[in-house]
């Protein structure tokens, strides 16, 4: 039974995972907190970035010899296997450490078996400690992992009747600056950004992170299914950030940045589920859809929406575009029907957050 000391420390574990959101694919964003055998805090760590010290080296060399006997407190289950860096189960077993309180297991057949390893051991395991903020924080990796295609948000702005643009097609501002703002916190978030041939054209977007301070910049991608919407002056193929242009087979282009993708069946547009695998293959492991309407429309059809970030402004329009096109419901009764999981304002406009609903009968843990 966790203890009141490790449940602060578990929660603290999970704000420090977070912090390096963006910055770790394909790995997990992990944090742990070490305890003294009395249960004080005496080092704390996250995963920073692929490649680097996971969470555990970083919080064994705050705490040194403190952390003998005491308690490792982990986001997820400390890893069984050697990589670009040491198992940590191992590292914990070199601390002296006597008890680990981890709250997500590991999917991966690659990295589990690390608390079998720590139990053969002698240390006291225990798992499932705040395990649903664990797994919220760490969603995508776990979503990624899972389907073996990344998590994707769809992220629009639109007016509270829907419109993201007026009727003459102008949508620069619907949205506020707190609004905007926050949009750059999500693409820092993300490891890809992505939009269509529409948005290209209509708006020229240059979709890098600005105004955070030591964010990875995300991947810029572009799906210009016909080779014509990106041109050698376009701003997404600048040196602020990587850019990938994903055309179709058959498409004619001589861009550097581009990778040839099948067709959806009906031809309209990129094949999806290919696209996303060309991702997924790239080390993405969280994408954020910037796209116009028919961009989401394609990925809705396609099943591959796992969150929607709307953000509403107090404007009221009439006219102009919605913000979602064809997405291959044709009844009600097919409808996508969504999860609210947080209403927040931001300047004066509304942000929602939903999820695909998902079904009485299926576990939490199977989402």
């Amino acid at each position: 039974m966790a203890t009141a000391a490790e449940t602060a420390a578990m929660r603290q574990a999970i704000a420090l995972a977070a912090r390096a959101l963006g910055a770790t694919s394909p790995n997990p964003v992990v944090g742990c907190v070490v305890l003294d055998a009395t249960g004080t805090v005496v080092g704390e760590g996250y995963h920073q970035r692929a490649g680097g010290p996971h969470a555990e080296v970083h919080a064994l060399r705050a705490a040194g010899e403190k952390a003998r006997g005491g308690t490792a407190v982990v986001t997820l289950e400390p890893c069984n296997h050697t990589g670009r860096t040491g198992p940590c189960a191992q590292a914990l077993l070199d601390a002296g450490i006597a008890r680990v309180v981890h709250a997500v297991p590991d999917p991966t057949p690659t990295a589990t078996g690390g608390a079998q390893r720590l139990r053969a051991a002698g240390v006291d395991v225990e798992q499932g400690l705040l395990e649903d903020e664990a797994r919220a924080g760490n969603i995508a990796w776990l979503t990624a992992a899972k389907s073996g295609r990344p998590y994707v948000t769809w992220k629009y702005a639109a007016t509270l009747d829907g419109r993201i643009a007026a009727a003459d097609r102008s949508s620069r501002w619907i949205t506020s600056p707190e609004s905007r703002a926050d949009v750059h916190r999500l693409r820092a978030e993300s490891d890809a950004v992505v939009v269509g041939s529409g948005t290209q054209c209509a708006d020229d977007p240059h979709l890098a992170v600005r105004g955070i301070d030591g964010a990875v910049q995300p991947l810029r991608v572009v799906v210009d299914t016909d080779g014509t919407a990106v041109t050698a002056s376009s701003r997404v193929l600048d040196d602020a950030a990587p850019t990938l242009v994903a055309v179709a087979e058959d498409a004619t282009t001589e861009l550097a940045a581009a990778v040839r993708l099948p067709r959806a069946t009906d031809g309209k547009g990129l094949d999806i589920p290919a696209l996303l695998a060309e991702l997924h293959a790239r080390g993405v492991r969280s994408v954020l859809l910037e796209g116009g309407p028919t961009l989401a429309g394609a990925f809705v059809a396609a099943g591959a929406v796992d969150r929607v970030v709307g953000y509403l402004a107090p404007v009221l329009l009439g006219a102009g575009p919605t913000a979602l096109a064809d997405a291959g419901i044709g009844t009600i009764a097919d409808a996508l029907r969504l999860d609210i999981t947080e209403t927040v304002r931001i300047g004066p406009d509304l942000r929602i957050t939903a999820a695909p609903a998902v079904p009485a009968a299926s576990s939490p843990k199977e989402r």
